[in-house]
């Protein structure tokens, strides 16, 4: 319940330590687990007097109790060691310091432990933490490794005479740990935030040389595993030896089997990737050389085809057909023109043949009247008209005599070609001056 206390009443420190001392006393008895990180047993004393801290943080407690009581585990708990114990909360006023009274003390069992990673593991299974698609691809050739080692340990010397052997180029940035006890967990977990967080650090490396399940139980630290799980830059886990398996290879986005192998797998081997280099350039050289070759056999036997050894034949066998294509045209042409020339000639004698003014050279002559009417029959003029009469070579006038009959003209020695001529000659025409239709000539029954 609170207390009703002001700068004007405050409480005194001793009933201030008083009360706490009542508020623990009625906590009673409780199971802690930890690691003992130090143990004091002075020979002759009734009393041990023992650290117990929590491996995940950075909290301890005093812990004491009766020399009978640690006798009991007394060969198989030491520094180190992980327990489960039951015990009271004491408070001693005088010094206002906690501590725990335990009447029973259990040590942590390897079977136990074991188990109890499974469970975490589990646990973070169910999570995805070691789901295959959150592993990060590694750098192939990384500028800046971070390196979270043991001080001075095997693990550190492995890693970096094997990578600087491979490649000599290859720069660290180290931090150096405590990779078993009670401070390891929180120093590993800085030590990977710290290098995190740096922009030019391309991946990280943690690493331990091997040792029992307890040595290597903060690696499988949950804090560690999220740790990891949580880091942007590629982390390689380096722990122990193969057949060790803690956590943080799970989460890792590589594990190596040891130091050794880490750097190996971080950084190339330079005489390797040479060797590569050369392998390469000379597969690229052959590839070449080989298209090259195939290229030019094709353009050898593409030049010795004949349209490329002869081009011109191609030019003269088309050059014969050209000329027979053009002296086929002329003939074709000079057929269609004797032919045309023919038909013209044709023409042009029955266009003669039937010309009036033919008819006229032939001795035949037109008569009109004064109106210029063609005279067809005898029964249109009266005798004593006087008619126009034209000839081939000019034109007179006649007077009507006599009228006649019309005759044969057949009979008269006419062909009929000249009585169809004397027929067309009686058509009117429009221009007495032009040529008219040439009239029979007993169609005008008169002589000049």
């Amino acid at each position: 319940m609170g207390l009703n206390t002001s700068a004007e009443a405050p409480l005194p420190v001793g009933q201030v330590s008083r009360l706490i001392g009542g508020w623990i006393e009625r906590l009673g008895q409780v199971w802690v687990e930890g690691q003992i990180t130090q143990l004091s047993r002075r020979p002759g004393a009734g009393v041990v007097f023992l650290t117990l801290r929590d491996p995940s943080h950075d909290i301890s407690v005093s812990v004491t109790c009766f020399r009978q009581v640690y006798d009991e585990v007394a060969d198989v708990v030491a520094e180190g060691a992980r327990v489960v114990l039951l015990a009271k909360p004491e408070w001693y006023a005088p010094r206002g310091q906690l501590s725990l009274r335990a009447t029973e003390i259990r040590p942590v069992g390897i079977g136990e432990l074991l188990a109890r990673l499974e469970r975490l593991k589990r646990s973070l299974a169910s999570e995805g933490l070691f789901a295959a698609d959150r592993k990060k691809p590694l750098p192939f050739l990384p500028q800046l490794v971070g390196l979270v080692v043991g001080r001075a340990s095997a693990a550190e010397r492995d890693v970096l005479e094997n990578a600087r052997r491979r490649w000599p180029a290859v720069r660290f940035e180290v931090r150096n740990v405590a990779v078993q006890g009670v401070h390891a967990v929180p120093q590993v977990v800085r030590a990977v935030k710290e290098l995190d967080a740096m922009d030019d650090v391309d991946v990280i490396i943690v690493a331990r040389g091997g040792g029992s399940v307890e040595d290597l139980l903060p690696f499988s630290d949950e804090e560690v595993v999220r740790t990891v799980a949580a880091a942007r830059t590629p982390v390689v886990s380096a722990i122990g030896h193969e057949p060790d398996s803690p956590l943080l290879d799970l989460v890792a986005d590589l594990r190596a089997s040891t130091p050794t192998d880490a750097a190996k797998k971080v950084v190339p081997d330079v005489g390797e990737e040479l060797e590569r280099v050369r392998q390469l350039q000379g597969r690229g050289l052959r590839a070449i050389g080989a298209l090259l070759d195939r290229e030019e056999r094709g353009l050898a036997h593409a030049l010795g085809r004949p349209v490329f050894v002869h081009p011109q034949r191609m030019v003269e066998m088309r050059e014969d057909e050209v000329d027979a294509l053009l002296a086929r045209s002329r003939r074709t042409l000079g057929h269609l023109l004797d032919r045309a020339d023919s038909e013209l000639a044709h023409t042009r004698a029955r266009v003669v043949a039937l010309s009036p003014a033919a008819t006229l050279e032939r001795g035949y002559a037109v008569l009109q009247r004064a109106d210029g009417h063609v005279v067809r029959s005898p029964q249109e003029v009266a005798p004593g008209e006087v008619l126009r009469a034209r000839v081939a070579e000019g034109g007179f006038s006649v007077e009507v005599g006599a009228r006649e009959d019309a005759e044969d003209p057949v009979a008269e020695g006419q062909g009929p070609e000249d009585a169809g001529t004397a027929d067309r000659a009686a058509e009117p025409a429009p221009d007495p001056a032009e040529d008219a239709t040439v009239a029979d000539g007993g169609s005008g029954g008169v002589s000049g």
